[in-house]
């Protein structure tokens, strides 16, 4: 019975923490990267924050939870902030919400050379109920420029946003095309890693999230799954292959259970100096 007991009590006490793992503030993770800088561009190093899979559902995340979440990056300083997709959270128990909602809070956000988004699976019409259109105009009226096998050049950097590979067809030529003739230093925007290896050998920056790290990663095996068919390979943390630069965010919040283990939030600062 006493062993019973204390088996109860460590399983509750275990589902606990797993639980305030999933609500904990991210940490934040930083990395220096050189790029190719136009060369009308100033040769001073432009920070760009990283923020994805924010799956704004309760119980485990909030609008209070992201605007604390929001207080945080505004307080880094950024140059810039990219939201890497999946705003849509799943029912797991606690509050949802609709598409304009679960952008909400990200209307706080504030960088000298502004927001740009592009969205995720979950983001899918059969998810958010709407076209990527229809995200275009929420994203666009609290100014965050949505892009879709599209790029945008803000200050020394060509940002081109890939479509999400699981659930459309990314036009990578097409975006490389539109970034290459904006002229600036390449960064590659997409929801998650599977782009990846599909991108051309030459200086590029690639920030991506979906995998949360797994989420849930164990005790000495590690990350066991992430849903990407890289298998692990991409699964979390920045990889360098010869000049191509990956970072793979944990994301902010979970999908299926509210729980994270070994696997915490983070926010990516990275620092982009001119090569």
């Amino acid at each position: 019975m006493t062993a019973l007991l204390v088996l109860s009590l460590l399983a509750v006490g275990t589902a606990v923490r797993l639980f305030a793992n999933a609500r904990a503030m991210p940490v934040v993770r930083r990395l220096d990267v050189a790029l190719p800088f136009p060369a009308d561009a100033p040769r001073r190093p432009v920070t760009v924050a990283l923020l994805t899979d924010s799956h704004l559902s309760g119980p485990d995340n909030s609008p209070e939870r992201m605007a604390r979440i929001v207080a945080l990056v505004n307080g880094l300083r950024p140059d810039m902030i990219l939201l890497g997709g999946d705003y849509i959270g799943d029912d797991k128990g606690g509050a949802t919400y609709d598409p304009a909602q679960s952008i909400a809070p990200f209307a706080a956000l504030r960088a000298p050379l502004g927001v740009v988004a592009v969205l995720g699976n979950h983001d899918a019409r059969k998810h958010a109920g709407i076209s990527r259109r229809e995200w275009g105009d929420l994203f666009a009226r609290i100014g965050i420029r949505l892009l879709d096998n599209q790029a945008v050049r803000r200050g020394p950097l060509a940002v081109g946003g890939l479509r999400d590979i699981y659930t459309g067809r990314p036009d990578i030529p097409r975006t490389l095309d539109a970034m290459q003739a904006l002229g600036g230093a390449p960064l590659m925007l997409s929801h998650g890693p599977d782009a990846f290896p599909l991108l051309p050998g030459r200086p590029m920056l690639t920030l991506v999230g979906h995998t949360h790290c797994g989420q849930v990663a164990l005790p000495f095996a590690g990350i066991v799954y992430v849903p990407s068919r890289y298998g692990t390979r991409y699964a979390c943390g920045a990889y360098r292959e010869g000049q191509r630069t990956l970072v793979v965010s944990a994301g902010l919040g979970t999908s299926g259970l509210p729980i994270r283990m070994l696997a915490p939030p983070d926010v990516w600062l990275v620092n982009i100096r001119p090569r």
